[in-house]
C-alpha cells in the first residue's frame, strides 16, 4: 500500500516518538508499504524550524536526508494538486493539511493522519 504520512506522523516516525499509535507504527514498519512524504510537510516543518530552531533535534535538510536514506519517497507539489484543493469540502482550513489531502486524492494514495478533522475528508484518508 502507498502511504502518505501527514506532517505530525512523519515527524513522530522520524523521532521514534511514543505519540505514534500502534496502528501507525505497524503500517510504517510494514516492508510491503511504500512510505511517502510531501514537500508540503517539509515546507511546514521549515517554517516552524525557522521560528524556533532550538526546539528541534534536526534541521529541515537533515530531516529530508534521513527520510530519503530510510526509503521514503518524496512527493512534490504540482499544479494538479493545487487545483484539486478547489474541489475539497471546507471541513478544515489548514493549508498544509489541505494540500496533503489533495495530493492523496490526485495520486490515488492513502493519507494516514492522527488528526480527527483531516480524517473526515472523503477518499483514501485514514486516521491511525
Amino acid at each position: 500500500m502507498r502511504l502518505l504520512l501527514d506532517t505530525h506522523l512523519l515527524l513522530w516516525a522520524a523521532q521514534k516518538s511514543t505519540r505514534l499509535s500502534a496502528i501507525a507504527s505497524k503500517l510504517i514498519a510494514d516492508p510491503g508499504n511504500e512510505l511517502i512524504f510531501s514537500v508540503a510537510s517539509l515546507w511546514e516543518f521549515a517554517i516552524k524550524y525557522a521560528k524556533a530552531p532550538a526546539g528541534f533535534n534536526v534541521s529541515p535538510t537533515e530531516l529530508r536526508e534521513a527520510l530519503m536514506q530510510n526509503g521514503y519517497s518524496e512527493l512534490e507539489i504540482g499544479a494538479k494538486h493545487v487545483l484539486a484543493i478547489a474541489g475539497l469540502p471546507a471541513l478544515h482550513s489548514d493549508p498544509f493539511d489541505r494540500i496533503l489531502i489533495a495530493q492523496s486524492a490526485v495520486e490515488g494514495i492513502t493519507l494516514i493522519t492522527s488528526d480527527e478533522r483531516v480524517a473526515q475528508y472523503p477518499g483514501s484518508v485514514r486516521k491511525v
